[in-house]
């Protein structure tokens, strides 16, 4: 096996039919959120590549109308109820006064914006997960939310609004099956996945979980039973879930895709080394002197090649789009009307 089928695969995977939102959520089984706006967030930009039509923000007005969710699988996003009530209930440390009372006031007001909470218990400071500070009763609100006792019921200026959650009493799969669907889903999100890429996704899971999952026994029992297929390629053992991929993927048409950073399909630098031969990464967080490709360098697909990137930006009401690429600019008019269409498209899913 060549590393030119995987890619094949992996890029069959990700594009294949456009779908209807909820439906395009389904089909991902998670859409990776971020806040940065380069042009636009993360999740807004891995949508557009999969739902027709789709305009930046259109996640967010239709969030309350669909069956989806807000949480943390391998990282923070979106993603069906179905999947939600895979990873609840997780582990629950022991809540404390303010988070007791925040619960308490969530379940006696219904919809929270963090704001109003202020007006009930103060603006008191602490540290957030990323270093900086939160009020209190945000951080509060935020682990709440990660227990599984409250849900974002929908943004407003992209600021979550609260609710209790729904109930996840009606559970029908055991704590084994819930796990065996989790990391089939993982490793279907990812397909055709390194292994030690899936091994290190799935550990998030051993710690959260209640009990405490056990992903190893488990992704070794189903590469045991043949529900997980895999290969060793140029060293590297892949693994994907069993009748993914026909023995020979469809000829990719001539089309250019510029990529969330995030994008499921190069999501995974190894995976991303691997199949495409350059060291592809994400510099926002970066000090500007020793970034390489840009701020926020999005990744360039061409057929089934991922010849390099474009920095966007904004200004005046026009997009502007640079373009770099790891070797020659492809040649002929196939690649510069596609180019065309690709970034019209994305001015488009920007309302420009």
């Amino acid at each position: 096996m060549k590393p030119s089928l995987l890619r094949g695969w992996a890029v069959q995977a990700n594009f294949s039919q456009p779908l209807p939102l909820a439906e395009a959520v389904s089909k991902l089984g998670f859409v990776q959120a971020d806040p940065i706006r380069s042009p636009a967030r993360a999740q807004d930009l891995i949508l557009r590549q999969r739902v027709p039509g789709y305009r930046a923000g259109d996640l967010d007005a239709q969030y309350p109308h669909l069956d989806i969710d807000e949480d943390f699988l391998y990282a923070y996003g979106f993603l069906p109820r179905a999947t939600w009530r895979l990873l609840h209930p997780k582990q629950r440390p022991k809540l404390t006064a303010l988070e007791r009372r925040v619960h308490e006031l969530v379940l006696e007001l219904g919809d929270v914006h963090p704001s109003s909470l202020e007006a009930h218990l103060g603006a008191r400071r602490a540290v957030n997960a990323w270093g900086g500070y939160s009020t209190a009763t945000t951080r509060a609100l935020d682990h709440l939310h990660w227990c599984g006792l409250l849900r974002v019921a929908r943004r407003e200026k992209g600021i979550r609004v609260y609710m209790p959650a729904r109930s996840n009493e009606d559970i029908e799969a055991s704590e084994a099956e819930r796990l065996r669907r989790l990391v089939m889903l993982v490793a279907g999100i990812f397909a055709p996945a390194p292994e030690p890429t899936l091994r290190q996704l799935l550990s998030h899971l051993n710690y959260s979980l209640t009990p405490p999952a056990k992903t190893r026994p488990i992704l070794a029992e189903l590469l045991r039973s043949g529900e997980l297929e895999q290969a060793t390629v140029e060293g590297v053992n892949y693994v994907w879930p069993a009748g993914s991929f026909a023995a020979d993927p469809v000829e990719p048409p001539p089309r250019v895709r510029i990529l969330a950073p995030f994008d499921p399909l190069v999501w995974d630098r190894r995976r991303f080394e691997h199949l495409w031969g350059w060291p592809y990464r994400f510099e926002a967080y970066t000090p500007a002197p020793k970034r390489k490709l840009g701020y926020y360098a999005m990744p360039l697909l061409w057929r089934d090649q991922v010849i390099g990137w474009v920095n966007a930006a904004v200004a005046d009401g026009k997009l502007t789009v640079e373009a770099g690429f790891t070797k020659r600019r492809p040649s002929g008019r196939d690649f510069k009307h596609a180019y065309e269409e690709e970034v019209a498209s994305l001015a488009s899913a920007l309302a420009l």
